[in-house]
């Protein structure tokens, strides 16, 4: 969440970026200060009364000592009065710093300066295009006849045992997932990540510190009788083992990269373009996460959109990089840049990769501070980038790569698979 400091610094300036994503937030921006004003004084009447308390406790020993019952007593009447005078002036702080977050958690992070202008994903600017475009005939068939076709994906099995959305990956098409994920976690580990195996459920306090809670969207599942949340993706356990904690400088940045499955509940999506593997319930995803200074953040973002093209380029798979407007980034990112495949049978470009920073606003929720030789903490910036998410990856290898006789496997994935052809 935005900072006190960063509101009070200039709030007009605030409000302005807010505006950039499409929110209104002078009200809230302006209920913050009066809450915080109040907030001041409160707390300032709460230490003038503690240490009128404190002399008060001094004068009452001194005139016992000295045989002033009278006026000790006076002292005395004088101290319960101050103390219920600041029960009820302590209540009420606690009242408004209660209110103060619970304003903060709703305003969405600022918008750094390089966000394009724009109300929703056709504002988004082509930053860079890559990746050889195939040349398939007019009936190339998309992935879901080709998963049918080859026995590789049943989505009307996973229908029948869990709900639609839920695909099972059968002979071929298990192995080439398994691939993936492991090409995907070893290209990370050459890359200097640190795998980490997290659970595939948090608690309120992980989903609140990377800014999935409160759930706006109604995305995430949740697990009532226990109260935990199934991942929508590694960012969340991967960035949660830092919250709370205070890194040496000298160690930073961390990079981690996790594989795992993920949960959304994608509500209201139906239509041919979710069809398929295009948008499920329950897909795997490898994620990369890192912690720097902020300083050195924005080199970070870019080694990451570095390491996803590199991963694209890989595959053989046409791509292009998206910078996103204001109106399509999401809550908590600071800017986003996404990776696109194009899918050679759906005519269309898929979202495979989101890579963000997130600035101080994750930070500032998880308490991830970092202290210098100085001895001084200060927030950190947090980033996180998918590297990659299979669904649509699948979607286009296959749909790319079909030929009369099958379906051709990447050359990087032969060895993770054990064959070059799905047929």
């Amino acid at each position: 969440m935005l900072t006190l400091q960063q509101i009070k610094a200039d709030p007009e300036y605030v409000i302005g970026r807010l505006a950039v994503k499409g929110f209104d937030g002078r009200g809230i921006i302006t209920e913050i200060l009066e809450i915080d004003e109040e907030r001041r004084k409160l707390q300032h009447k709460c230490d003038t009364d503690a240490s009128e308390l404190k002399k008060l406790a001094a004068s009452i020993g001194a005139l016992m000592k000295q045989g002033k019952k009278e006026e000790a007593e006076g002292a005395k009447a004088e101290v319960a009065r101050i103390k219920g005078e600041t029960k009820g002036l302590q209540d009420r702080l606690e009242e408004c710093e209660h209110k103060q977050l619970q304003l903060l958690l709703t305003v969405p992070n600022l918008p750094n300066e390089t966000v394009p202008l724009g109300t929703s994903a056709e504002d988004n600017v082509v930053e860079k295009t890559g990746g050889p475009m195939p040349d398939l005939p007019e009936d190339a068939l998309p992935h879901w006849e080709l998963a049918k076709k080859y026995n590789i994906i049943d989505f009307e099995l996973g229908v029948k045992v869990t709900g639609a959305g839920f695909p099972f990956y059968v002979g071929k098409g298990a192995r080439l997932q398994r691939a993936l994920i492991q090409f995907f976690l070893d290209e990370a580990w050459k890359a200097g990540y640190v795998e980490v195996e997290p659970p595939f459920v948090v608690n309120e306090a992980s989903g609140y510190g990377t800014g999935q809670l409160p759930d706006k969207e109604g995305q995430m599942y949740h697990v009532n009788l226990d109260d935990l949340y199934l991942i929508p993706t590694a960012e969340v356990p991967g960035t949660n083992i830092y919250r709370d904690v205070i890194i040496p400088e000298n160690e930073l940045p961390k990079k981690n990269c996790a594989y795992s499955p993920c949960w959304r509940r994608e509500a209201g999506s139906y239509g041919k373009d979710v069809r398929g593997l295009n948008r499920l319930h329950q897909f795997d995803k490898v994620e990369i996460v890192r912690i720097e200074r902020p300083e050195d953040s924005y080199a970070a973002l870019e080694e990451m959109k570095d390491h996803v093209q590199g991963l694209l380029e890989k595959l053989g798979l046409p791509w292009h990089i998206l910078r996103l407007c204001g109106g399509d980034m999401s809550f908590t990112s600071a800017i986003t840049f996404d990776f696109e495949v194009w899918s050679a049978a759906q005519k269309r470009w898929l979202e495979v990769s989101s890579v963000s920073n997130f600035e101080t606003y994750q930070a500032n929720r998880l308490k991830c501070r970092y202290r210098g030789d100085d001895k001084k903490t200060k927030l950190c910036h947090t980033l996180n980038g998918s590297a990659l998410a299979l669904p649509r990856i699948v979607a286009a290898l296959l749909e790319n790569n079909q030929t009369p006789q099958g379906i051709k496997v990447p050359e990087c994935l032969v060895k993770y698979t054990g064959f070059d052809m799905i047929d």
